[in-house]
Parts: structure tokens; sequence; C-alpha cells
């Protein structure tokens, strides 16, 4: 604040006796702050205090012979004031010093105050209007109006925020692109999506210089809504007018295409990073890694694992675990467990994803042993064993059949304060069932409803399995109904399990109509399905329409297996047909499937009732 200003600040109070005293009692408290602070004000002479008005204030904190360090020593205290507080022009005067004085973080602080401030809260042209025209006034206001942008941005002020830059725009001042790129993360924050892209619309069409962050965000936010093809179309935008993209750019990109399986879309992002000649990073790899894994192509995974030491990329510890990861689903579990230890040997902490990919691939193995000594380590490194590692061991064991170990795995689960889920309850249920430990498995689904864990399809399932082994078809297709009124959509396995159930009883019509009604849902039949239906058949000695059956599920590239096979060999030979009993029989070992003692035991006794 200039001496000349403070001059006309003065002139601008009416000439009357209370006007003198106000200059009197201004430049007395300017003294004393000057020469000795702000305590003697409050204890030796708390009568200039009692005098204070809001001219008073706004003259003392005009004062260019006060230091700005005292005049926000003096505006902190009458804050704390209720009969003092600064009004409007208190705080842009104040604004004013602070930033002649550089000091822009108090400044902000000023400024955030009168944006809480109900009472001080107004437009930005009021605010404007209250700084002095003084030689560098267009300069203080842009850089007050970039700051007032950011305050309000911080306190999710967002439709305040646009109206600063709205205002500036109009008045041929500029917001700076960092702070534009700050509005743009609070409101990806607060998932205003929609505010967030028509603000990035109004930054390129008030001709703001775009950089790659803001670009980036942008186009992260559109992918996220399957906007994936605008994405793509703005980055090449942006690349006319200057803005080029970076490798964290491409990966949003990457990503996207990647999450739609779009092999083309892949390889299009992949071959503009060699245009534009942008080399991968660690996350690069990291995604294409997970995009040949998921695809099935564990050696094309590999090679991209291998070729980042050829790209001077060193993988870390999120890479390793995505490697270990599919070679564990692809059951190559030696080179899982040899990458770990090169995991390991190179400095890196594995951490429990790491962990649990490898006890996943054990227990999918049928080495639960393995997958106890990895859970054992785990835990002796200070890794907690999370829900998903227990519920993968859990898993492990229901599939080997080892129900008791399971049930006591449970225990420790609850010992140590896990809210079973129910994927937990499921595995359980449908483990036990397997073993025909059907009330176990009823008992243990009803605790899980009673304690409010809505069931999932493999629940519902597993009870009409249960129910349809009782012979109990009435309750069986009340759970069905029940299952598809509570929004879980019956699968093909749910099917299976209904007619299974009523093929054993003998109600191969009704296993028919089941048939029927999976497909017109769109869910095609499997091996299992067929399986079923075809000893139905030869069992009821139909077998003729056994054979229909057989060859629709070739017609449909449905592999047969051992029990297809069995049942059917079964049927012919006890119809006599033992020519195509044999045949099946050779095709069956051609297959690579390995007959059993039921085959075998058919083929003789067909040549004993074989057709004249």
């Amino acid at each position: 604040m200039s001496r000349k200003t403070f001059k006309t600040l003065k002139k601008a109070f009416p000439t009357d006796p209370a006007s003198i005293s106000n200059q009197e009692t201004a430049e007395k408290i300017a003294k004393t702050l000057i020469k000795l602070g702000l305590q003697p004000l409050k204890s030796t002479s708390p009568s200039l205090l009692s005098n204070l008005n809001p001219h008073v204030t706004n003259l003392v904190l005009s004062n260019p012979l006060v230091p700005p360090h005292s005049c926000l020593t003096l505006f902190n205290f009458l804050q704390t004031n209720p009969s003092h507080k600064p009004n409007l022009q208190a705080h842009a005067i104040l604004i004013r010093r602070l930033y002649n004085a550089r000091r822009f973080a108090q400044m902000k602080i000023v400024l955030n105050g009168i944006v809480t401030n109900d009472n001080l809260r107004f437009p930005v042209s009021k605010i404007t209007s209250l700084i002095e025209d003084e030689p560098d006034g267009v300069k203080f206001v842009g850089t007050l109006c970039d700051m007032l942008f950011r305050v309000y941005a911080d306190n999710k002020m967002f439709e305040e925020a646009i109206g600063v830059f709205e205002y500036v725009g109009k008045n041929g001042l500029e917001i700076e692109e960092r702070s534009c790129f700050v509005l743009l993360l609070a409101l990806k924050k607060c998932g205003r999506v929609d505010l967030c892209l028509r603000f990035f619309d109004q930054m390129v069409e008030k001709g703001v210089r775009i950089t790659v962050y803001p670009l980036t965000l942008v186009m992260n936010e559109l992918c996220k809504r399957g906007e994936v093809e605008k994405a793509k179309a703005l980055m090449g935008e942006m690349a006319v007018t200057g803005t080029k993209p970076n490798v964290f750019t491409f990966n949003t990109l990457l990503k996207a295409y990647i999450e739609r399986k779009d092999f083309e879309g892949v390889n299009e992002i992949l071959r503009l990073m060699e245009k534009d000649g942008v080399g991968y990073n660690v996350a690069t790899c990291t995604l294409l890694i997970d995009w040949f894994g998921s695809s099935g192509k564990i050696e094309d995974a590999e090679k991209v694992f291998e070729e980042m030491r050829e790209r001077g990329i060193q993988p870390d510890v999120y890479v390793y675990t995505s490697i270990i990861n599919w070679n564990c689903r692809a059951g190559n579990m030696k080179r899982a467990l040899f990458l770990f230890d090169e995991c390991t040997q190179r400095g890196f902490v594995p951490n429990d994803h790491t962990y649990g990919a490898l006890i996943n691939g054990a227990c999918k193995a049928g080495q639960l042993e393995m997958a106890d000594i990895l859970v054992n380590e785990m835990q002796g490194k200070g890794i907690d064993v999370n829900q998903v590692v227990f519920n993968t061991l859990m898993d492990g064991y229901c599939r080997r059949g080892m129900m008791d170990q399971a049930l006591r795995l449970q225990d420790v689960m609850e010992n140590k304060g896990f809210q079973l889920d129910v994927f937990t309850y499921s595995t359980i249920a449908s483990g036990l069932c397997k073993l025909n430990r059907n009330e176990e498995a009823k008992s243990l689904l009803f605790t899980m409803a009673e304690r409010g864990v809505a069931p999932n399809v493999v629940c519902f399932t597993t009870l009409i399995d249960i129910f349809c082994k009782e012979g109990n078809f009435v309750e069986a297709k009340r759970v069905f109904q029940d299952m598809e009124r509570k929004g879980e959509r019956p699968n093909t396995v749910t099917y299976n399990a209904l007619i299974d159930g009523y093929i054993k009883r003998g109600k191969m019509k009704e296993a028919h109509k089941l048939k029927e009604e999976m497909e017109d849902k769109g869910l095609m039949p499997d091996m299992y399905t067929y399986s079923s239906l075809i000893n139905g058949k030869c069992i009821d000695g139909k077998v003729d329409e056994a054979l229909k059956l057989f060859d629709e599920m070739s017609r449909r590239d449905i592999p047969h297996n051992v029990v297809t096979y069995t049942a059917m060999i079964s049927g012919l030979s006890k119809d006599g047909r033992t020519e195509e009993a044999f045949k099946l029989y050779d095709e069956m070992k051609n297959a690579g499937l390995t007959p059993d003692d039921r085959v075998y035991h058919s083929l003789v006794g067909s040549l004993h009732t074989a057709n004249p």
C-alpha cells in the first residue's frame, strides 16, 4: 500500500470531529503496533481498541508504515473479537498488502476466510471492485482471481469457481492452466464427472493452454464411462494443437481397451505409441502381462516380462505379482515359484496379493501342503492373512474333500474376527453337499441366512441339489423361484442339478422341459446336462433318442466326457448293438479318455445279448 493511497483513503472519510478521532485513533494504534506489537494494545491501551470501528481498522491496515506481518497479527486478533470482525474491505486491503509483500500463502488464507463466511461471500466483481487502481492493478486482479478460483475449488464450491473463470474470460484476464487442473482433480474426486468434462470443454473454448495432465485426466474419465473412442478422438484433436500424449495417456487407453477385450484397440494403441516414439513404463508392461495372461497367452505374457530388461525397465513387485499370478492360473507352479524366489532375491517384498496368487495356484493344483506352508510363511513375515486368502484356502480344502480341515479353518477365521461372507458359506456348503453331508450343508446355509448374509447363485444351487437328491422337488422348485425373485439368475449348474434330480427319479419329461427352458433363457447346456439326459434315455431303453442327444453335442462343439461315453456304450450294449458300442469304445480311446470297469463290463455283456 503506497503513501499516496493511504492519503486517498483518509480523504474518503468525512472531515468531521468523528473522522478526526478515527484518524487519530488509527495513527495511535499504528504507532503502537510498529513499536511494541499487539500485546500493549490488549493490556495497557484497551481504550484504543474499544474505539475501533471499520474505518479505523481499514486505516490501520492500509497504513504503509505498518509492516504486513503486524497487519496480519491485528487482523487475526480482530477475527476472534465478535464486535470488531473485519469487513470485506478490510479483507481486500490486507490481501493487497500481502500481495505486495509476496506472502501468497497468507493471502490464500485470508481469501479462504471470505469464501467460507456467509456474511462476506460476494460475487467476484464486488471483491475486485474494492481494489484500488494502481499501476499493477490488472496484474494483481489476475493473481487475485486465480487464487480465488483455487480457494473455491479447495472448498468444493465448484459453481463459484466456474463463475470466477467466466468473469476472468469476460475481462481479458486468465486463470492459469495448473489452477484449472486443480479444479478438474477436485471435480473428479467428488464424482462430478459431467461438470468436470464440461469445464474442460470451457478451457478449450477459452483458449487455455492444455497440457498432457488435464488431457489424461479427462480421457480417463471418458474411458470409465465407456466412451473410449471419444477419449481416443480427443487425444488426436489435442495432438493437432500441440498437446502430445505421454505414456500415462496411452496407458489410459490401453487399460480401457484391455477391459473391453478389444484386441484391435490394444494393437492400435501399441502402434500409436511406437509411431510417436513413446516408450513403455512399468505400468504399460503390467497391463500387457495382464492382457495376455487373461487371454490365455502365457507365452506372450512371459515375452513382455523378458523384454522389460531389454527396454531398460526394472520390474517391481506388482509386475512380479502379475506374472506369478498368471503362471499359477495356467498351472505352471514351478515357474511361479522360481519367479517368486527371483522377486525376493532382487530385494522386493512380496505382498498379500503375491502370496495370494501362489496360494491360489497351489490350491488349484491340489497342493494343500504347499498352500499351508505359504500361509505360515506369510504370517511369519508379518503379512496379515486377509479374507481372500482364507477363502482361497477354504476352496482348496473343499475341492479335495477335506471338509474337517475346512471347518477348522472356518473356526480360525471367526476367532480372528472375520465376518464370514457368502463365498465362505457357499464354498463350505458346496463341499459338504459333494460328500452327501446334506444336513450339515443345509444347517450352514440356514445359519448364513439368519446372520443376514444374502445367498448367491452357488448357495441357491446347493440347496436345490440337496432337495433334488432327497426327492423333494416341491422344495427344490420353491428355492428356484425364490432365487429368481431375489434377482439371482439361475445358471447352467443350477439347471443341471434340477435335471439330474428329475432324471434319477425317472421324470424324463420334466427334465427335457428344463433343458428347453434353459435354452430359451440363453443358457447353453454343457456336457453334464447332456450326460444326465443321455444316461436317463439309456436307462429308459430309448437308445436312439440318446444317440440323437450324443450327436447334438458334436454339432454344438460340446466335448464328450467319460460319463457320456460310458452311458452311451452301456445303453447300446444293453440294446444288443455291439458293433456300435465297440465303435464308440474306439472313439473314446482315440479321444484320450480312459474307459473304466463299467465300460468293459457293458461291452462283455453285449457279446451275449447281441442281435442276431
